[in-house]
């Protein structure tokens, strides 16, 4: 939930995430489908609050979270509803960006989503105010990092390593992005790709899916038990 990356390789496309949360938190469930408000939703579910930071439905959509909106806030003491829950609801719903519109916000920690959905993609931003919806190029690449971690000047160095990463490739594979996402910047504990905070905030997992024509392939790395879970779905 906390870095992200869309690449389009010659008309693949591959959304890759990096968990970054407090050790303390429990250890998330592996993913499987769930039948969320009648559709089937495959996802690695949060034991604490019971929602998500990516999720994939049975028509392909792809919806993943970033904590914070486009600057660092100053977290209150409670909120009404978790942001993996709005996840849940969002990416449940038969219309995403109609619901996306239509949802109540109000007394919900900032956040952002990217969505991605039949050839398009979404920048969707709540920051305790207002909405923001920016719909995306899907022929380019990006990478977000959450703005509750990482300044602004850490944010720009981290567009440098994928900007030099692609540019040494001219098409680049899924797994070729989960070793970026891995093994970028090693040494740098506290801002490189994979984080290791003092024991306290780590990289926990990496999520990743590969959208090709109607196949759609999702892989997910457990770091701190060291396994990988891989599976595999035809959108009709």
């Amino acid at each position: 939930m906390c870095t992200v990356t869309f690449v389009n390789s010659h008309g693949k496309h591959i959304i890759t995430s990096n968990r970054d949360e407090k050790i303390v938190r429990p250890k998330s469930i592996i993913p499987k489908t769930y039948l969320i408000q009648s559709k089937k939703i495959f996802f690695s579910k949060d034991p604490k609050a019971g929602g998500t930071w990516y999720a994939v439905d049975e028509i392909g959509d792809v919806l993943v979270l970033l904590n914070g909106a486009s600057e660092k806030h100053i977290p209150k003491s409670a909120y009404r509803r978790s942001r993996g829950l709005i996840v849940l609801d969002i990416i449940g719903a038969e219309n995403c960006l109609e619901h996306w519109n239509t949802i109540d916000l109000e007394n919900i920690e900032p956040f952002t989503l990217v969505y991605y959905s039949n050839n398009e993609l979404y920048q969707l931003r709540w920051d305790e105010i207002k909405k923001e919806t920016i719909k995306l190029d899907s022929s380019k690449n990006y990478i977000w990092s959450s703005v509750t971690l990482y300044p602004k000047e850490i944010r720009t160095i981290r567009e440098e390593w994928f900007s030099e990463f692609l540019a040494t490739k001219e098409t680049v594979s899924p797994e070729e992005m989960l070793h970026f996402h891995q093994y970028t910047e090693t040494e740098d504990k506290e801002n490189g790709l994979v984080i290791n905070r003092n024991q306290n905030m780590m990289t926990q997992s990496i999520s990743q899916t590969l959208i090709n024509q109607n196949k759609l392939s999702f892989t997910y790395l457990d770091l701190i038990d060291q396994t990988k879970f891989e599976n595999t779905f035809l959108v009709l």
